[in-house]
């Protein structure tokens, strides 16, 4: 049984919007970091294996041993666990619908990519198909951006004028390729809401230690 929530994560992984939400709960947690993406710092990735046999972050390991993955499962579940904070929509509020679905299709129809994007050998053996498959791997993100920025209407945020953990998701899983800058050619409304969550001052010192803002990060 351990004494507080436990989290392995890695820098400018889809753990980031997890600590993001954890830093606005103002909860803490242990962070241990496992590059499981790095096939140089194998011994780093393989900590995970501990808490999760896919050995995938963001796992995150409650303080009575339960284990939860996937970062939708583990935003979703921090934001229910402390409506107070109104980080998600409740279950009786007319947004819960849509708040749900998009956090599923951030994680279904984009961030599931990044597994054959990151490398095509897991579905193309010959390495003379990798770059037309990440080619259209990329094109196939930017163009599910564009399809949810063409059904959400948002105030401040996605869901209107409340930040929710799906706004966390957003910011952070639009850093990653085909990046920033064909995000806001392909999704105009989401791409005021992330330059907003960017620059939240609670959220500051966490952006850039774990994502950072290096130039041209925007692509």
């Amino acid at each position: 049984m351990t004494t507080g929530l436990t989290l392995y994560g890695a820098r400018g992984s889809g753990a980031v919007p997890v600590e993001a939400a954890l830093t606005l709960l103002e909860i803490p947690y242990a962070l241990i970091d496992a590059y499981t993406f790095d096939p140089d710092d194998k011994a780093s990735g393989d900590q995970v294996l501990a808490a999760n046999p896919m050995r995938q972050v963001p796992t995150l390991v409650s303080p009575t041993g339960e284990v939860i993955t996937e970062s939708a499962a583990i935003l979703i579940w921090l934001a229910d666990r402390h409506p107070a904070s109104r980080l998600a929509p409740a279950p009786e509020d007319p947004k819960r619908a849509q708040f749900l679905r998009w956090m599923i299709f951030v994680s279904s129809a984009i961030y599931s990519l990044y597994w054959v994007k990151d490398d095509p050998s897991r579905l193309v053996p010959d390495p003379t198909g990798h770059a037309a498959l990440e080619a259209r791997v990329l094109n196939r993100i930017a163009d599910c951006w564009g399809i949810m920025d063409s059904q959400v209407e948002p105030g401040r945020y996605i869901l209107g004028d409340e930040l929710s953990v799906l706004d966390l998701y957003v910011t952070v899983v639009t850093r990653f390729r085909p990046r920033r800058k064909r995000f806001y050619e392909v999704a105009p409304k989401m791409g005021d809401v992330v330059r907003r969550v960017d620059i939240d001052p609670r959220l500051h010192a966490l952006w850039k230690d774990r994502m950072g803002f290096h130039e041209g990060w925007e692509g």
